[in-house]
């Protein structure tokens, strides 16, 4: 079984990439997230494997790479745990997840329909089953890597909150970006109410 490759980064595109090791290429699916952290061509690179058999009897292996152990680990939570959720559709919704792992993370525990649907773009149908599937299991993976997916860092509980002031303002029709920025600067991390952290939120978004 494959942890990883260390290799030279042959050539890239937004979903496959071929990496050399020891003379051998090796063509890898990557998400979004992780192409955007990739050395320029020719650099050496380090990705995380998870192999996916493919195929009626089992004939293709599939390699699916990410950039850190941690986005690992979500994929293979969602691949896991999700119903009906295969290697390719697992990386799709990583695709989406990405955008703020902290965020996805918070809207699952909360179990928040509404952020995973304005934030992340799934549909309700999806961000309920997601819910249901990954409610009971995300806290021991946000655990495992002590809240910390790449440059974000998760404290659930200082940060439900901030988490319900973000869906506050998401539905009153402002920009999700926007909405968990302001939040996020408005929010010091004290024993603030929600209606006052809106409030703050408001009067920096004015200003957005």
């Amino acid at each position: 079984m494959i942890d990883f490759l260390n290799g030279i980064l042959e050539s890239k595109n937004i979903d496959k990439i071929v990496i050399e090791v020891l003379g051998i290429g090796y063509e890898v699916s990557v998400s979004s997230f992780t192409y955007e952290k990739l050395p320029e061509i020719g650099k050496s690179v380090k990705i995380y494997i998870v192999e996916a058999v493919a195929g009626m009897y089992g004939g293709v292996i599939n390699l699916y790479g990410f950039y850190s152990k941690q986005e690992r680990e979500m994929y293979l939570l969602i691949k896991n745990e999700v119903p009906a959720t295969g290697a390719k559709k697992a990386l799709e919704y990583i695709d989406k997840i990405s955008k703020s792992f902290s965020d996805f993370s918070r809207a699952v525990v909360l179990r928040d329909s509404a952020m995973i649907t304005s934030i992340f773009g799934f549909t309700k149908k999806t961000a309920d089953k997601l819910i249901a599937a990954l409610k009971d299991k995300i806290s021991d993976t946000i655990a495992k890597y002590k809240g910390n997916y790449g440059n974000e860092t998760i404290n659930m509980s200082e940060n439900v909150v901030a988490a319900e002031a973000i869906s506050a303002l998401i539905a009153l029709g402002y920009d999700p970006f926007q909405s968990r920025t302001c939040v996020n600067k408005a929010f010091d991390g004290s024993d603030i109410s929600l209606e006052d952290l809106i409030k703050k939120s408001l009067l920096l978004l004015q200003k957005f």
